[in-house]
């Protein structure tokens, strides 16, 4: 994929069936400059989107409503013949964003094949089909001859399943034969028949073989691609691509309070009130204990401030209103010479306005709930961190 001036030309790919992308390999188009960020960050969208539902415990069923209306709003193009295209270069501008680190990887591949997952599911079973030969699967149907042996167990299944339906199979119904190993979420959650080695998965359950794959190749996809980059395209575009490369995996994507809105923009004096009413829990949690006076040390005070302070780009604090918040705090252990020495800096930096000026993202639910907060700190997701007396 080479990154250019110019206006990009419409590539023949040859891995998409129906307008869903399998990613095999970069595409052979030029791309315009600004699409290569603006894209990227649409498909950040979404991707970021998935996490949250899934950190607040979504059901498939809501999970793939809202991958509908995320591809929906962040995923179209002015002119429908480039759809495709945007995906397919958001895809992989983004592979090289998160290939830099395990746990940058870890994330987007999970993202991603929750996405595919889910995009697959929204397809018809033509479709589905036609996908299995393109990632030409070495599965063939049961033989009616077998599955007449197997129907009685195959039933009990799907009984199992969903007893209400009665859902039980025939003849018409096409099932494969397949390693139990390489279906192993269908495995864990006992929906399907297993005999000698060999799982018995029906066509609406052919999901999990191909997502498998697809999880499969990106993951050998991502580890080739931080070698490229470590070792030729970091240094080849260091004036150009790299800045946004190494910034979009923590830019920030909220809403841009920036601009002049017709609401009243939230001010330092908002804070208190809108600590106890509107803040996460978790972050109200550490506002308080930032407000508390007998704080014992400059030390701890700061490593709590650098946890929430990231979220005040978020709420829509104005960097002044910020600035005077942490003076205000800090002034009371440090002196305020000191604070603007010392730490005004890092404060600026998290809005942008100083270093490489990345407007940082506040940390998401999934981030916060991994975090392990040590004795004595005040950091973490409450429900899954927090004692019931604290």
């Amino acid at each position: 994929m080479e990154i250019a001036r110019s206006q990009r030309r419409t590539p023949a790919v040859a891995d998409v069936v129906l307008g869903l992308p399998l990613y095999r390999s970069a595409p052979e188009l030029q791309v315009r400059l600004e699409d290569f960020e603006l894209f990227a960050i649409d498909r950040l969208r979404v991707l970021k989107g998935i996490s949250d539902g899934l950190s607040r415990g979504k059901k498939p069923d809501e999970v793939e409503t809202l991958v509908r209306d995320l591809l929906k709003s962040n995923m179209s193009h002015p002119q429908a013949s480039e759809v495709i295209n945007k995906d397919i270069i958001s895809h992989f501008v983004l592979r090289l964003v998160y290939c830099r680190t395990e746990e940058l990887r870890k994330w987007f591949l999970s993202m991603e094949t929750t996405l595919f997952r889910y995009r697959f599911r929204l397809e018809s079973s033509e479709v589905q089909r036609a996908l299995m030969a393109e990632f030409d699967l070495p599965y063939k149907a049961v033989s009616n001859a077998e599955f007449e042996n197997v129907k009685e167990k195959l039933g009990q299944v799907a009984d199992s399943i969903g007893p209400k339906k009665k859902s039980m199979p025939n003849a018409d119904t096409i099932f494969y034969k397949v390693p139990f190993e390489e279906v192993p979420e269908l495995v864990a959650g006992r929906r399907v028949f297993l005999l000698k080695g060999y799982a018995y998965v029906a066509m609406n359950q052919v999901s999990s073989l191909v997502v498998t794959r697809f999880r499969s190749h990106l993951s050998k996809a991502l580890v080739l691609t931080n070698r490229k980059w470590t070792s030729t395209i970091r240094e080849r575009e260091a004036d150009r691509l790299t800045p946004i490369v190494e910034s979009l995996s923590t830019s920030y994507l909220g809403p841009d309070y920036s601009q002049p809105r017709e609401f009243a923009e939230i001010s330092l004096k908002d804070i208190d009130q809108l600590a106890k009413s509107s803040f996460p829990l978790c972050m109200r949690h550490l506002f308080e204990k930032v407000k508390v006076v007998v704080i014992q040390s400059v030390l701890l005070l700061l490593h709590h401030k650098s946890i929430i302070k990231k979220n005040f780009p978020g709420v829509g604090l104005k960097l002044d209103d910020a600035l005077a918040f942490w003076k205000a705090e800090f002034s009371r252990k440090i002196g305020a010479e000191r604070f603007d020495k010392e730490y005004a800096y890092g404060i600026r930096h998290n809005y942008g306005k100083e270093g490489k000026r990345t407007d940082y993202t506040p940390y998401s639910c999934q981030k916060i709930i991994s975090s392990t907060p040590g004795v004595g700190d005040h950091h973490g997701c409450p429900f899954r961190h927090f004692r019931s007396a604290r």
